[in-house]
């Protein structure tokens, strides 16, 4: 089951909205990334992690171009999240500098998280920043992107990027208070609601269109999205953005919002994912030592213990790990090709820069990717 408030988290997500970052397209709010900046400090010293998913490059860009209104161009679009993407990095890194927490920027895009080499790197390189202390400032890459951008889609990346990095929760910053069962600009009576399972039945006829000219994002991408994080066990909050102290509030486990819960747990969901594969890319065969480690203990699968490989993969496709019998005991994604995996056969770890001249990881599989057969 997932978290019921975000005090029990220890790594959340949080997407901010364009209208947020850009004072409703007027440029970059400083002083609103500062904020920002200061509850994530809090949030951190207290044992809460942070990934940002931060909106706003077109705006910005937008703004320093000294165009009316956005452009409906494609080729536009991507020169106004070109030029703005400079400034939306600049502001974060002076926001959180002034609490000597280091910023990386990270560019993402939808296919970076469905192709399973990119998704493993991308992964990878999120959780080592997090690790290191550093706040990951995700954008989509808008330059390069079309269908992305004509979608608004940030809403989106944000739940993508928690199932990607197995967050606790997402915390989508908006202009808006969070759901109501109808539209409150439409209908006075409309009823807000506090909680509500994220695989509600009724969420998209509750979510309104977009709800500002400055994104096109609106509350029904919001909803779509916390259904989606839900896929792998995370909550979600949809809160207002101008609300005071939101992030340190809710990580105080103060109810702000609406908060969306998932019927999954984090863990099995994400094994279920992976035993419900039916195509395999190849096969491992593992001594009784790694059998015992893999099937007992759920630990990750070393190369020192494997004795054979059969297939032809590259890295991050699914493989099956088989015993000296040859029955499957497990399967994940390899973070190396079968030709890479070939020459680690009963390698140690620690030698495996020095084998092939360079290391992805020190597991051929970790844990985290990796489906016991029971």
């Amino acid at each position: 089951m997932s978290i019921q408030n975000l005090s029990q988290a220890k790594l959340i997500v949080v997407k901010v909205g364009s209208s947020l970052v850009t004072a409703e397209g007027k440029g970059i709010d400083q002083a609103a990334l500062n904020r920002w900046a200061t509850q994530i400090a809090e949030l951190k010293a207290k044992g809460t992690n942070v990934i940002f998913v931060s909106s706003g490059a077109i705006a910005e860009g937008i703004k320093r171009l000294g165009w009316a209104k956005r452009p409906t161009a494609i080729n536009e679009l991507q020169a106004a999240a070109a030029v703005g993407q400079m400034g939306i990095a600049q502001a974060y890194e002076y926001a959180f500098a002034y609490h000597q927490i280091h910023t990386a920027q990270v560019l993402l895009t939808h296919e970076d998280l469905s192709n399973r080499t990119r998704y493993l790197n991308a992964r990878s390189t999120l959780l080592t920043l997090v690790e290191k202390g550093i706040v990951p400032i995700i954008n989509e890459n808008d330059t390069v992107t079309t269908d992305e951008i004509k979608l608004g889609d940030n809403d989106t990346l944000g739940a993508l990027v928690t199932n990607l990095v197995d967050a606790d929760a997402l915390v989508i910053l908006t202009d808006q208070s969070g759901l109501y069962d109808s539209d409150p600009r439409k209908n006075p009576s409309a009823q807000f609601i506090r909680q509500i399972e994220a695989d509600h039945p009724d969420l998209e006829s509750m979510a309104g269109g977009a709800g500002s000219s400055v994104g096109t994002g609106g509350m029904y991408t919001k909803v779509t999205a916390a259904k989606r994080a839900a896929l792998s066990g995370a909550s979600t909050v949809i809160a207002s953005g101008r609300e005071p102290n939101v992030l340190v509030r809710l990580q105080q486990g103060e109810s702000i919002g609406t908060l969306f819960t998932s019927a999954h747990s984090r863990v099995a969901a994400r094994k279920q994912w992976l035993l419900g594969h039916v195509q395999l890319a190849g096969k491992i065969t593992v001594d009784s030592g790694a059998e015992r480690a893999v099937a007992e203990k759920h630990a990750s699968l070393l190369s020192v213990g494997c004795v054979a490989v059969e297939g032809h993969f590259h890295r991050g496709e699914l493989v099956a790990v088989v015993n000296p019998e040859g029955r499957e005991i497990a399967r994940g994604l390899i973070n190396y090709s079968s030709e890479e995996t070939a020459k680690l056969l009963q390698t140690d770890s620690e030698h495996i820069a020095a084998q092939l001249g360079y290391a992805h990881e020190d597991e051929l599989i970790h844990r985290d990717n990796m489906a016991v057969r029971r």
